[in-house]
């Protein structure tokens, strides 16, 4: 086969190199084209050097191409794969430091909550500057996969207004398959039958079977409790298990930010987290966890261009649906994923305009999902509520309305649950001001939020959040990952 793949943001260079390994797993595809695309030259170039390595190594006929030039990467393409942060890691930094003068301690801040709207108003432009090259220059009816958060908003804002075949992709739901499946005692993660079913990063898996027979809420709680990893991690997890009835892919960390019960007291907060790694609730913990890959990786990188040159293992290829998606649609080999598309029926109570993540099939006719699930009522209500907020981020992004987007901001679970009205206001002044730079739709709104950031009688306090880690030095990872070696 040959056809061509677009890759976006491919200067996250850990995330591409996984992508491209998969897909050259599947052995029709070693004679494709990848063009690889970023703002950072730097970056682009590390990627492309390891890429070629990978090809040389295993003596593919592959093609791979480098650009900053975005609509040249695009042209011809079938699909384009999506994987950016708008801003990088400095504006990241102020999605977090900013709330937590306001009293919102952020785990991730990627999805929703103060620093997840803010990340939307950022990616928006550009995913529909990507979704105009798309139409302009890439293949008719190019599929567009978005790997990038928001997911719900960036999904959204390319399917309502950008007005391209898009799907959104996460793996969320198998990282929590196999967490069932092993607390359940099973052999493999395929021996897990299961139904996921909401809005991404609150899904939920309202059917389990192992091997056949079907799992219920008390022998799920009972086996998390008695694992003794995982009653330790995933606490808050267990806890709305038990409340819930049903079990949540998202992680502990994650799934803290969106129901606004567990973050909203700094002194209750280390009652529900576990600071054993970032991903289970520590806060900024997404942030000092990507700052230190960052340096890792711009130390380490000789390592990196050295472990290219092993042979592609097809029995590594990862559970990320990018390869699993083009496979199918290209050789109609069946493929069963979970899937972030608009509802259209999909989840009957949910509404019909939001962007679900849902079971589906792959074949050469396209993605299908299954129609017609109803989720449990108060899973739908958690995510009703931050698909409203959603909503009216995405239209506030479109419209550069600072108001609209003041609004989403209050509407926020945690952040409503934290801040009053007036704190609230200021605070997307401040972060609007701080991140100007990426937010171009707004540019006729700073100079009034800057006046009456300087008149404002909010107060606010330096507050590095309930459970906060330092970022480690490359001096102290190489020692931690020298007593992990060893202790293994």
């Amino acid at each position: 086969m040959s056809f061509k793949i677009a890759i976006i943001g491919a200067g996250s260079v850990g995330f591409t190199k996984k992508l491209f390994t998969d897909i050259l797993c599947v052995p029709e595809f070693k004679g494709i084209e990848f063009a690889l695309t970023d703002v950072s030259e730097h970056n682009l170039q590390m990627i492309k050097a390891i890429l070629d390595r990978i090809v040389e190594a295993n003596k593919l006929p592959t093609k791979v191409t480098a650009t900053t030039d975005r609509r040249k990467a695009l042209e011809g393409a079938r699909y384009v794969i999506s994987c950016v942060r708008v801003g990088g890691l400095e504006a990241y930094a102020d999605d977090i430091r900013i709330p937590l003068k306001y009293g919102i301690d952020q785990c991730v801040g990627d999805t929703i909550c103060a620093g997840g709207i803010l990340y939307g108003q950022r990616n928006i432009p550009v995913i529909l500057d990507f979704c105009k090259d798309i139409r302009d220059v890439a293949e008719t009816d190019a599929k567009f996969l978005n790997y990038a958060n928001p997911m719900a908003m960036n999904t959204w804002a390319a399917i309502e207004y950008g007005k391209v075949d898009t799907v959104g992709l996460c793996h969320g739901v198998q990282h929590g398959a196999e967490q069932i499946a092993e607390v359940l005692g099973a052999k493999s993660p395929r021996e897990l039958d299961y139904v996921c079913s909401g809005i991404n990063h609150q899904t939920w898996f309202i059917e389990l079977r192992l091997n056949g027979r079907e799992i219920g809420k008390d022998e799920l709680v009972a086996a998390f409790e008695a694992h003794p990893v995982y009653s330790r991690q995933e606490k808050l997890r267990i806890d709305v298990l038990k409340r819930f009835g049903v079990y949540s892919t998202e992680s502990n960390g994650h799934l803290s930010e969106y129901l606004p019960w567990y973050r909203k007291r700094p002194d209750e907060i280390t009652r529900w987290i576990d600071m054993s790694d970032w991903i289970h609730g520590e806060t900024g913990g997404y942030l000092r966890y990507s700052t230190e890959t960052r340096n890792w990786f711009e130390t380490e990188y000789p390592q990196f261009l050295e472990a290219a040159s092993k042979p592609i293992d097809p029995s590594k290829r990862s559970n990320e649906h990018a390869s699993h998606i083009l496979e199918a649609l290209e050789t109609n080999r069946v493929y069963r994923g979970h899937f972030n598309v608009k509802n259209d029926g999909v989840i009957t109570n949910l509404p019909q305009d939001a962007i679900v993540e849902s079971p589906g099939f792959v074949d050469r006719f396209g993605i299908n999902m299954a129609a017609g699930i109803t989720l449990p009522e108060a899973c739908a209500a958690t995510c009703i509520s931050s698909i409203n907020v959603q909503r009216m981020s995405v239209h506030a992004a479109i419209s550069g309305d600072i108001d609209l987007l003041k609004l989403a901001v209050l509407h926020d679970p945690l952040v409503g649950a934290v801040s009053t009205p007036e704190e609230v206001w200021q605070m997307v002044d401040e972060m609007v001001v701080a991140e100007a730079a990426w937010l171009p739709q707004y540019a006729h709104a700073v100079p009034a939020a800057k006046e009456r950031l300087s008149k404002s009688s909010v107060k606010t306090r330096e507050w590095a959040g309930a459970a906060r880690r330092s970022v480690r030095s490359i001096e102290e990872l190489r020692a931690e990952k020298a007593a992990l070696k060893q202790a293994g």
